[in-house]
């Protein structure tokens, strides 16, 4: 299992799911471009002390990191109605968030495998990014 962030736009959301990734074991894919400098330095407060443990894999475009995924690519989105606890995933699957201002584009989405949705009975639009992605990610994983 893997999280994959597609051209974050904010440096402490990316640093949070460095350390999700980490205290969960998972691998981190990030596909730029970001919108702000990836380095360290830019994710050092959110990531805290988690940053050899939860490393990431830099990619320079979906096209680079879309060749490189061994399993199904199932995306977190609010416009899809399969819930995320109703999904099967597998152990190759990687599971992506898209852009905290506009998620992912139509072709970017078109070609995941899936897509799957957190269930929001309080009616909100969305949540933040990094707290969609510990969630959805500790949920792909737990046992059935």
């Amino acid at each position: 299992m893997r999280l994959a962030v597609f051209e974050p736009d904010i440096a402490a959301n990316l640093g949070a799911m460095i350390r999700i990734c980490a205290c969960f074991g998972t691998g981190l894919d990030v596909i730029e471009p970001c919108g702000f400098p990836l380095s360290d330095k830019a994710l050092r407060r959110a990531a805290m002390d988690y940053m050899p443990e939860g490393g990431y894999r830099r990619h320079d475009s979906w096209a680079a990191f879309r060749s490189t995924v061994p399993g199904r690519l199932i995306l977190l989105t609010t416009g899809s109605s399969i819930p995320l606890h109703g999904f099967a995933f597998e152990a190759e699957d990687t599971l992506m968030v898209g852009r905290e201002s506009a998620g992912v584009p139509d072709a970017v989405a078109a070609s995941c495998d899936a897509g799957v949705r957190i269930a929001m009975p309080g009616g909100g639009r969305s949540l933040n990014v990094g707290v969609a992605a510990g969630i959805a990610l500790h949920e792909a994983l737990r046992p059935v």
